[in-house]
């Protein structure tokens, strides 16, 4: 170590007492409430704005769900407790990420980056999964629908396409007639939903058997997660959807089905 004037300085060549007051600072932000993370986010996005009353609670939700609202000049944020025990720049990640949404301001791409990437740590993930299957449930109808059987569809699948080799999970039809998710795999509950909007006689059968063998694939080949990444559908899922013999007019069929929805239908 050298002495420049008045200066000590270190092998990184900042001044010692420069990095003393960076210490300084982040020693003060680890002690910071999530109401004062809050706020000190709240006024570097508004800084000519008053800073309201904040109020945040850690609740159990049955996912990592945070919501965010504004009463008068109360702000009331209600945070999943997976995150109670979350480093504070993750909570300030996620302060960012909500007030910027509130106030319809574009998020910083970092502050996104940096909150996925903690949500997909494999312990964070397992967490999720954990918390999912306690305290989730699922309200579905049962599998014997009006048109089709999704037992009836799923075995098909299986012996067409798995060898008849995989265990079959719980099945049902969704509450609503959804025009927009037509299918969605639940791999916390082992569950496989298509929406009742497939059970109708004038849906062939080869459509609503793409979309069980669509969810079931799920079951087959997770999502993959890379960093702040996740694929739901990586290479490898797509490359064994394209095995379904009729998928372009399946496809084609879906997209007349939903046409009268303004949203594109989906598959999770």
């Amino acid at each position: 170590m050298e002495l420049r004037g008045d200066v000590e300085r270190g092998d990184n060549d900042y001044p010692l007492c420069y990095l003393l007051i960076l210490m300084q600072v982040e020693s003060a932000l680890l002690f910071e409430t999530p109401a004062e993370i809050c706020e000190r986010v709240f006024r570097s996005i508004r800084p000519r704005t008053p800073a309201p009353q904040f109020r945040v609670s850690f609740k159990k939700f049955a996912n990592a769900t945070s919501t965010i609202r504004i009463h008068g000049d109360v702000i009331e944020l209600k945070i999943t407790d997976l995150l109670a025990n979350a480093p504070s720049p993750i909570l300030e990640a996620l302060a960012v990420i909500l007030l910027s949404k509130l106030f319809r301001k574009p998020v910083p791409a970092h502050y996104n980056e940096q909150y996925r990437r903690y949500l997909n740590r494999h312990e964070v993930r397992q967490e999720i999964t954990e918390i999912r299957q306690a305290r989730g449930r699922k309200l579905i109808d049962p599998p014997a629908g009006k048109t089709y059987d999704l037992g009836d569809l799923f075995n098909a699948m299986n012996v067409q396409f798995f060898a008849g080799g995989m265990a079959r999970p719980t099945l049902g039809w969704s509450r609503q007639a959804s025009r927009t998710i037509l299918g969605h795999c639940d791999a916390a509950h082992n569950t496989i939903v298509l929406s009742r909007i497939l059970d109708q006689p004038h849906v062939p059968r080869f459509v609503a058997q793409y979309v069980m063998y669509h969810e079931m694939l799920h079951l087959v080949h997770p999502v993959e997660t890379r960093g702040s990444k996740r694929a739901i559908h990586p290479p490898v899922f797509r490359a064994a959807e394209k095995l379904f013999p009729r998928i372009q007019e399946a496809k084609a069929v879906i997209r007349q089905l939903c046409s009268r929805s303004s949203q594109r239908s989906l598959l999770f």
